[in-house]
């Protein structure tokens, strides 16, 4: 039996036998950085055709592209409201679909006022099942449908467990921002297929980025297809206007078929994808708790 007395003959020796394991692992660790990297060109790439890109270069107008009239769910909400503004400002017509006239009565006469285009409100209880629909058939027929903008109902929204939430909560939520949203997508697109174009915007959380403590029933009754964040009354980089979102957001249409709208925004969504869901759900659960 011999014995080594020397540490640095020990550690050629060794070094000689594994020298194929650390090279194997050094092309590994390569590959892995140079895919990362191609993932990251492709995502940059990506962000400036969505978000610069048709906003730099003109285009056809928006009447041209999908339609002259635009269907509107839940008028109320801000963003809503700044699409339907957004979209008149381009001469698109509208057609506010509500349970409430009283909430978009206003709207719609500014709109017409300010920028001379044609609204209507239409009253449609989803409650009432296949009633609601006769009357939003009858105020678009005849017309060119080219958009329908669905926006998510987020009301109660202050994180609850769902153990909490009363049964009846839940059914309203899920008919509002997934039963109803998808008849309305029904009853807009037979005329958009028919026509070879049009475009359906389906407002949503940012919450269906990510799994949150207490807001699962919102999380769970997202549709997702346009992303947007929380609006606050300080405008601020990742929380605008709803007005400057709107603007944003209408210029990626026909150009990404997902979108968060907004390119801080799609920075943001880059950087959660990036932390680990574990991580992400521990962090959630710290705010909510010291919150």
């Amino acid at each position: 039996m011999a014995a080594v007395d020397s540490f640095q003959l020990l550690y050629r020796e060794i070094s000689r036998s594994c020298s194929f394991y650390f090279e194997t692992l050094a092309l590994v660790g390569a590959l892995y950085t140079a895919s990362r990297a191609v993932i990251l060109l492709r995502d940059c790439c990506t962000l400036v055709r969505v978000h610069f890109l048709p906003r730099m270069i003109p285009s056809k107008r928006l009447s041209q592209r999908f339609g002259d009239w635009a269907v509107i769910y839940g008028g109320s909400d801000p963003v809503a409201r700044a699409y339907a503004e957004e979209l008149a400002r381009h001469g698109i017509s509208i057609i506010f679909v509500t349970q409430d006239h009283t909430s978009v009565r206003d709207t719609a006469a500014s709109l017409s006022q300010s920028y001379g285009v044609e609204t209507v409100v239409v009253l449609a209880d989803f409650s009432l099942d296949q009633a609601a629909s006769k009357p939003i058939k009858e105020a678009m027929r005849g017309k060119d449908i080219g958009f329908l903008v669905n926006c998510v109902d987020e009301s109660g929204v202050s994180p609850r467990s769902l153990i909490e939430i009363p049964e009846q909560a839940l059914l309203d939520s899920v008919n509002k921002n997934v039963a109803v949203a998808t008849v309305m997508a029904r009853l807009v697109l037979p005329g958009m297929v028919e026509r070879c174009r049009g475009a359906v915007v389906n407002i949503s959380s940012g919450a269906c980025c990510r799994p949150l403590p207490g807001r699962v029933t919102l999380t769970a009754s997202t549709i997702a297809s346009s992303g947007r964040q929380p609006f606050s009354s300080r405008p601020s980089w990742f929380a605008p206007k709803p007005e400057v979102y709107a603007r944003h957001a209408i210029s990626t249409l026909g150009v990404s078929n997902r979108t968060t709208g907004y390119w801080p925004h799609t920075l943001q969504y880059g950087l959660m994808r990036c932390i680990p869901e574990w991580i992400w759900v521990l962090g959630a659960r710290v705010l909510v708790s010291s919150s």
